[in-house]
């Protein structure tokens, strides 16, 4: 198991200084943010620019693993879901031509009119079957964030996705953070769910007791995320759970504790989770 980030807080910087930068850190693995006008493009991305990425990658000893295209394909207006569309198809060519074999996205809202589990059952098929085979037609596996306001909530969501969508190159870039303060087992979920989770972010939860206490379970953001080390989440039992189904691979760093800036905030992450990996 090793360190890596999502590279989105730094999308106004090169990767030509992203990638020896987190070397120098402790870094071994970037998520790129592949949506425009981030890192990698993935609908303009040449094959001189793929070229120069990965000599920049081979000489700091950092790899890709994975593209992160974070974009609603489901419960938007419908041309928004069609660009969605078309840019996790697009993102899906950009890795199979950089050598990546996972493509991070989302699940979606669900739609309209309907509740999560309809939108599974009734929905997510017609979006994500040509997907995945364009995936597997390129050796690339989709990996979903499971992000709580979208269509896979909490675990009977992902029970009823991988029930009408049981394709092996279908998984999970799974956050335990969105499961933490929902009070959902996260341990418990890798123990089921371990053979599909392809990524893991590494982001962690804090509760603010006071508000909570004001607002209740059902009022807006009594929880914020963090970096790991910083909130509720046990680091060194979820990694331990997860070297016993068998992950050992990336804890990509995702970045959302406004508390720190970009750069400070991946190194203490990085130096916290190195010590535990």
């Amino acid at each position: 198991m090793h360190v890596g980030m999502l590279t989105a807080p730094l999308r106004t910087e090169p990767l030509s200084t992203v990638i020896p930068w987190a070397a120098q850190h402790g870094i071994r693995a970037l998520e790129v943010d592949v949506r425009a006008g981030s890192h990698l493009d993935a609908a303009t991305t040449d094959d001189a620019t793929i070229e120069h990425v990965q000599e920049l990658l081979s000489t700091h000893g950092v790899r890709i693993s994975s593209l992160g295209v974070y974009v609603t394909p489901i419960g938007v207006p419908e041309e928004a879901a069609r660009a969605a569309i078309d840019h996790i198809e697009q993102a899906i060519t950009l890795a199979a031509r950089l050598g990546v074999g996972t493509v991070c996205t989302l699940a979606g809202f669900p739609a309209e009119g309907k509740n999560r589990a309809q939108t599974i059952a009734e929905d997510m098929p017609a979006v994500f079957r040509p997907l995945l085979d364009l995936a597997g037609q390129h050796g690339v596996r989709i990996a979903l964030e499971n992000w709580y306001a979208t269509n896979i909530q909490h675990l009977e969501h992902w029970r009823s996705l991988f029930d009408v969508l049981p394709d092996t190159h279908f998984g999970l870039n799974f956050d335990p953070s969105h499961l933490d303060w929902m009070g959902i087992d996260a341990n418990a979920a890798v123990r089921e769910f371990h053979a599909r989770i392809f990524h893991v972010h590494a982001k962690d939860v804090a509760v603010d007791t006071h508000k909570l206490g004001q607002v209740g379970y059902l009022g807006e953001r009594w929880w914020r995320y963090t970096l790991p080390g910083y909130g509720r989440i046990r680091w060194g039992e979820f990694i331990t759970t997860l070297r016993h189904v068998g992950y050992d691979d990336v804890l990509s760093i995702e970045h959302e504790d406004a508390a720190f800036p970009a750069h400070e905030g991946f190194i203490k992450a990085a130096r916290y989770l190195n010590a535990l990996v």
